[in-house]
């Protein structure tokens, strides 16, 4: 077997507790192991993606037990990017919060950083259902954690709705698994496809029960409206370095719900035909919709891209409700794209409020302004979707994979309204932040976030140098994707190629044909 599969899960699990047990006294060795292991995390990543591009599908299991008795990992091209993203987006951000010091702000943030990657590498490999439970309970504890890293009342309190909202969603996942298990005898995805297919279509009411409660839960992870009322706040009062790192924790619901509608509850499959799609879309256009008015009327900055993460992943839900495999493609691109536009949002309002504070009101000059202002400009274009950068593209290509669809008009109209309604969301954020602050007289102002008073501007961080640094590795990443859009393209298209071919996936996992 692969061992490549398995070491994205392996890795942080065991330098998660090996730094807690032995480094928990000593920050500086906290930090120089905390960025060896992403560094090797994305080393890793690279490797098994270069496997994985060749179309072979392979398959880890656990005890060698083999599916659908045992636990198995699944390496395909969807499963690699998703660690690849994650790789990516980890590197920045733990450099980014060791050079602002948000890490010395609490307890335990390396170890807790790596429990989270470990969960959400461990929920795009995973081959069984219930397992992605397993570490989307991973993903809950280790966020909840990192949510409260810092302290203070205000993020104690939204820490505790987060956990409380997710816990119901928990709570329906169990129910979901118990139903589909009762219908099916297994959990494992692959068994669970080759299962559904065989039932009646006159005995599917339980069946499609249980893939409803599914895929609401999946929702409550992507935050569709009207299941998205857990993020405006709680990312908004989240540190900001880890509300970037959430940025992947929406799309975890999302590739569930490519995952488990492609290959078991597909759209060629009778019990379930049109169960996803009829809905979903509706939701997606609303989604998008209600963020981008969450961002033309935010007025603290911190809120403002909480809305920016709703809206992208309306944009990001819309192409994959038609479930075609032109639509996944695009979807699969913006999946890259909006990750890290909406993380490098996050870290640009770190550095301006810990300058000026964060409400979207003119105040005195802060220190490099005119370099965080060009860095908020890049993250403003790559999110409202704006030529020259991959955001353009990105969109352009959900609107071309929905020329076709029966409800194209909505989709457009929806799609370019919310895009022009963003971008002058944050055109008035930028000036308000950025360019009235030049002729503003001192002023106190009252932080709608945090409740608390920002007269003057806060002290640097430890090492502003590496802080920006990090961020601009944020946007090599958007002008690479931009680059290399051929490219990245075609291995979308052939990712979704290999969703919509599910039967490989199946002969992969149980070793037999259809």
């Amino acid at each position: 077997m692969n061992h490549w599969i398995v070491a994205p899960i392996v890795l942080p699990a065991i330098l998660a507790p090996f730094i807690i047990m032995v480094l928990r006294y000593h920050l500086d060795l906290q930090r120089i192991f905390s960025v060896a292991g992403v560094v090797a995390l994305l080393g890793i990543a690279l490797t098994i993606t270069a496997q994985a591009s060749g179309g072979e599908i392979q398959v880890y299991e656990l005890g060698n037990w083999p599916a659908p008795f045992g636990i198995v990992m699944v390496l395909d091209r969807l499963s690699a990017m998703m660690v690849l993203l994650t790789a990516l987006l980890a590197l920045p951000i733990v450099l980014y919060a060791i050079a602002s010091g948000w890490d010395d702000r609490g307890k335990h943030f390396h170890a807790l950083f790596h429990f989270q990657l470990m969960g959400v590498c461990g929920a795009f490999l995973t081959g069984d259902a219930f397992n992605l439970f397993v570490f989307f309970e991973v993903l809950l504890i280790a966020s909840y954690g990192l949510m409260t890293h810092g302290g203070g009342s205000v993020r104690l309190k939204a820490g505790v709705q987060y956990v409380a909202y997710n816990l119901l969603g928990s709570t329906l996942f169990l129910f979901a698994l118990g139903t589909i298990y009762g219908v099916t005898g297994t959990l494992n995805m692959a068994d669970i496809a080759l299962r559904v297919a065989e039932i009646p279509a006159e005995d599917t009411a339980l069946l499609r029960v249980g893939a409803v409660l599914l895929l609401l839960v999946f929702c409550i992870k992507a935050a569709v409206l009207p299941l998205h009322f857990w993020l405006p706040a709680s990312y908004a009062n989240a540190p900001l370095p880890v509300a970037a790192l959430f940025a992947i924790m929406t799309k975890v619901g999302a590739y569930s719900i490519m995952r488990m509608y492609t290959l078991a509850f597909g759209p060629e499959v009778e019990a379930t035909q049109g169960l996803v799609s009829d809905w979903l879309q509706p939701a997606a256009l609303v989604t998008l919709a209600v963020g981008a008015i969450g961002i033309l009327g935010s007025q603290h900055i911190a809120r403002m891209v909480a809305f920016c993460a709703i809206a992208s992943m309306g944009t990001l839900l819309i192409a994959i409700s038609q479930f075609t495999p032109d639509a996944m493609a695009a979807a699969l691109y913006y999946v890259f794209h909006s990750t890290l536009a909406t993380a490098l949002l996050f870290l640009v309002a770190d550095l301006v409020m810990e300058r000026r504070g964060g409400a979207i009101t003119p105040t005195t000059p802060m220190p490099q302004n005119g370099l965080i202002s060009a860095l908020f400009f890049v993250g403003a274009i790559a999110m409202a979707g704006m030529p020259p950068l991959s955001g353009f593209i990105g969109k352009l290509l959900v609107l071309d994979a929905s020329r076709d669809a029966s409800d194209a008009t909505a989709v457009w109209a929806v799609i370019l309204i919310g895009s022009f309604v963003t971008i002058v969301g944050l055109a008035r954020a930028g000036t308000l932040i950025f360019w009235k602050s030049h002729d503003a007289q001192v002023v106190t102002v009252k932080d709608p976030i945090e409740g608390e008073e920002a007269p003057a501007p806060l002290a640097p961080e430890p090492q502003p140098g590496l802080a920006v640094t990090a961020v601009f590795g944020m946007v090599a990443g958007l002008i690479l994707l931009t680059l290399f859009a051929g490219p990245a393209l075609e291995y979308t298209s052939k990712t979704a190629e290999q969703l919509f071919a599910p039967e490989n996936y199946i002969s992969a996992v149980l070793g037999r044909e259809e």
